[in-house]
């Protein structure tokens, strides 16, 4: 691939709108018309749309598979890195992972758990899981079309990523969020889709990538395999399939990880050592609304803490003893320390906290506690646990577990509603609730995102379209 057409790629992944807006016919971008001083108004309306690659630019094996990478990239920089929040980090404020450090009403929304569809923050992040869906069927796409032959841990890896996108918008996000896709460059807007059908879509785009893998080896295929096998977990999970759940990841190793690394010299910061402890928005959770964990007072070594300006804080270099907002009492995480620390998005210790709920819902427990114990053998400082002696207690120690292995990582929220969907708990005595740390305010009843108000661009969702509900 020539050097001008990887130019031409790259120029054009762009920042998505939700319903990945017309104007694919060509015209000069708007900032071009106003170098020259044109005032044409049929070219401001006819921009090429950023978001879509146009199919006469991807004629090449090499090519697909650049945007192959791209979308790992893409998806890197969406969740993990500094660029944006995104929905790893806005989950753990609408839960107990985070509480707000700071002054701007969008996160506070979030904090509050009452998120308006106005909210710019959530738009990012709405957006940014979109375009990693879209960009992975893109890239599929280019990749049956010009690699056929080639490897098909490369093809599962986009059927992954899409499901994974899938899997994630169900878990974030509102019964019916709209699901648009492109068609030969061209967008074709999608009505709602139920949480349940995202559910069941992701899960056949797991099995596909399973039938591209084959029973091929090497690194790729391992990484891939093992990948597909956690997340297809997870969605079943969700699905209420347990006994299906702890099938798919019972071949997954338990030290197997899948890092998406950072760089700072890259401007690839690590999200949450960015949002903790360098810029001060987000505090580790702490008990919050008298329901949510207490991750920073738990001394857990698998989430490791600090409070501002002490001496461990010091050593990470941390010595501001004040949120953004200058409210006292710092809450830092030291999971991950420095700006270029890597995020372990799927691993092993996963697979196992899958088949622990599935021997739990299957009656087992003493299975059960023996997977938790087993995955605590591997963290220096974790004592084993004793029995919780009954069933709720038995539940809630099984979540406790996941939400400390799983901290940061895009689960909780998912995990919350669950807890709602399928324990029979009510969503007040497992999200934050009751009297809000601001005098005279009160936690909302969000258990998931609304659907942004840039959405209703889409005319097949329309100017007054809404989620179908907002239940668990």
């Amino acid at each position: 691939m020539s050097a001008q057409t990887m130019k031409q790629i790259t120029n054009r992944l762009r920042p998505s709108s939700p319903r990945l807006r017309r104007g694919l016919q060509g015209g000069l971008a708007l900032g071009a018309v106003l170098f020259t001083g044109a005032c044409e108004t049929e070219r401001l309306v006819r921009v090429v749309d950023p978001d879509i690659i146009s199919p006469e630019l991807v004629q090449t094996a090499a090519a697909a598979d650049f945007l192959r990478v791209g979308v790992i990239g893409r998806m890197q920089t969406n969740l993990t890195s500094a660029s944006t929040e995104g929905m790893l980090v806005y989950s753990g404020m609408l839960t107990d992972e985070y509480e707000s450090g700071d002054t701007f009403i969008e996160r506070n929304q979030m904090d509050q758990r009452t998120v308006q569809i106005e909210n710019a923050n959530l738009l990012g992040g709405y957006r940014g899981i979109h375009r990693i869906r879209v960009g992975a069927q893109q890239a599929l796409r280019a990749l049956l079309q010009f690699d056929a032959a080639g490897p098909g841990w490369k093809k599962a890896e986009m059927l992954m990523v899409e499901a994974y996108a899938l899997n994630l918008i169900g878990e974030h996000f509102c019964n019916g969020v709209p699901i648009s896709t492109t068609v030969d460059g061209l967008e074709q807007p999608g009505g709602p889709v139920p949480t349940t059908e995202l559910w069941t879509r992701a899960l056949a785009k797991y099995d596909s990538a399973l039938v591209f893998l084959g029973t091929a080896t090497g690194a790729d295929n391992d990484r891939v395999r093992n990948i597909v096998r956690v997340e297809r977990g997870r969605t079943l999970m969700n699905l209420n399939r347990p006994a299906d759940a702890a099938t798919s990841v019972a071949a997954v190793p338990t030290n197997f990880v899948w890092n998406l690394e950072n760089n700072a010299t890259a401007g690839l910061n690590n999200v949450h050592w960015n949002f903790n402890q360098n810029v001060r928005r987000y505090l580790i959770g702490n008990s919050e609304g008298g329901e949510g964990l207490n991750f920073f007072a738990a001394n857990d070594p698998r989430l490791p803490t600090c409070l501002g300006g002490d001496a461990a804080c010091r050593a990470a270099g941390v010595t501001n003893t004040v949120a953004f907002n200058n409210a006292p009492g710092l809450r830092v995480q030291l999971k991950y320390p420095v700006r270029e620390a890597s995020i372990g998005l799927v691993t092993g210790i996963q697979a196992r906290m899958i088949e622990a709920e599935a021997q739990l819902r299957a009656g087992n427990s003493a299975a059960s506690l023996a997977t938790l114990n087993a995955a605590r053998t591997t963290v220096t400082g974790l004592a084993p646990l004793a029995d919780a002696g009954s069933a709720d207690a038995r539940v809630d120690q099984l979540f406790r577990e996941r939400a400390f292995w799983n901290w940061g990582l895009g689960t909780r929220l998912g995990d919350l509603r669950r807890l709602v969907r399928q324990y029979n708990r009510p969503a007040t005595s497992v999200f934050p609730s009751g009297a809000y740390i601001t005098p005279g305010l009160t936690y909302g009843t969000d258990v998931n995102f609304p659907i942004p108000q840039a959405e209703r661009n889409n005319p097949e969702f329309g100017e007054n379209g809404s989620c179908i509900d907002r239940n668990a």
